[in-house]
């Protein structure tokens, strides 16, 4: 655990000459890479987290009581709101961006649907912009590159086997902001794409797979360093056909994505991910579709329907799982006290390790000075009471 405190603090873009050039938290735990500070401080001025203030009057919260903690980072998000990333205006877009932000995801990637190639294609430029403007972090393609015997809530029809020369039509219409591609590597050219995808600087992700564990290890040897929702849309594992969930949790260069809904896995599944990876390589995602942070009803992902019915969220023909309505607030309060995984463990799966694997830990995952101000309240009880983003707050704390 760290021995000293943490400083940071807060500004807005645009101040007033009668407000305070600085922010201070103080009093609150504060989550840091080398440990929790108790009765720590953190300074922000402007979009930065700093060491000291560099005046003496300063805008300060007594978060006694409370935990400070870096901003979330989510690789793996559909959409919320109400709205969707697949298919959305830019003002929809941003809407459900913006949902995600008031749970505190003050970085999130964009993960479009199975559609058709000259469609994903038009949707990656349009994503692109805003990654651009910096309201988005990159563009994940979910499919259309997967096995048609794990495809989940992706249409069928547009499946398509992972040609290295379509791949790379995707990562070229991104214009450089593609982050990750989920394959099912064991279908033609599926080894050839994750090479393709390494030499490019874009993640390839091992996922909707119907994959043996030799060839998941083979995929990886390739450069896979991701597994998409492990332990979903894949083979169980068997001890006689370990399948890939066994060649993902063992291989130290593969981070393994989790939803920690209640729904998608049992405790226990996510306690063996903790146990066999480790918290460094465990990335906690939402997989959110439209309805997160928005409710029950009927839904379009992608050309299939959805309802949503009690917070799942399930295809209207099949019955399959159809992405999620979770936030990540919600995720980290379950990881805490249901699972009982050390906060420190979750802070680094939710925040530090999506980070490195985007290319950004420089500027996010962490609430080390220098870095944006990005961060997140809880109270005692894990409720989300505040969230900054780049010195501003989305959700000022009613507190002190």
């Amino acid at each position: 655990m760290a021995a000293s405190a943490a400083r940071a603090t807060s500004t807005v873009h645009a101040r007033s000459p009668h407000h305070p050039p600085s922010t201070v938290l103080a009093g609150a735990r504060v989550v840091l890479p080398t440990g929790t500070v108790d009765n720590g401080r953190v300074v922000v001025e402007g979009t930065k987290i700093v060491t000291e203030a560099s005046a003496a009057e300063a805008d300060v919260h007594d978060l006694s009581g409370h935990w400070v903690v870096p901003g979330f980072v989510d690789i793996h998000n559909h959409g919320g709101g109400g709205a969707s990333f697949t298919s959305g205006t830019a003002e929809d877009v941003l809407h459900g961006v913006m949902t995600h932000r008031r749970h505190g995801t003050t970085t999130l990637v964009a993960s479009t649907v199975t559609g058709d190639m000259d469609f994903l294609a038009h949707r990656a430029g349009f994503l692109s912009e805003l990654v651009e403007q910096g309201d988005l972090a990159g563009i994940h393609f979910e499919g259309p590159f997967i096995s048609p015997c794990r495809k989940g809530a992706h249409s069928e029809e547009l499946l398509r086997d992972p040609d290295p020369a379509e791949v790379r039509k995707l990562i070229d219409a991104a214009r450089g902001t593609a982050k990750m591609v989920t394959l099912a590597t064991e279908l033609p050219g599926g080894i050839d794409s994750v090479r393709l995808l390494a030499e490019h600087g874009v993640i390839a992700a091992i996922g909707h797979t119907d994959a043996t564990y030799e060839q998941t290890r083979e995929a990886i040897d390739a450069g896979a360093t991701v597994a998409t929702h492990l332990f979903n849309a894949m083979p169980a594992l068997g001890h006689r056909a370990p399948g890939p969930i066994a060649a993902l949790l063992e291989d130290e260069r593969i981070t393994v994505e989790l939803i920690n809904d209640g729904t998608h896995l049992h405790p226990a599944a996510l306690e063996l991910a903790f146990r066999s990876a480790g918290a460094a390589r465990v990335a906690f995602i939402t997989d959110a579709m439209d309805a997160a942070g928005f409710g029950d009803g009927r839904y379009q992902l992608g050309p299939l329907e959805v309802e949503v019915k009690d917070g799942v969220a399930r295809l209207v023909e099949g019955h399959s799982i159809a992405g999620s309505t979770l936030t990540l607030d919600t995720a980290f309060k379950r990881a805490v006290t249901v699972d009982r995984i050390p906060v420190e463990d979750v802070v680094t799966a939710i925040s530090a390790n999506p980070a490195k694997l985007l290319g950004a830990y420089d500027r996010v995952g962490s609430l080390d000075p220098g870095k944006d101000a990005d961060l997140v309240v809880l109270d005692a009880d894990f409720a989300l009471k505040g969230v900054m983003r780049r010195g501003e707050w989305v959700v000022r704390p009613e507190v002190g």
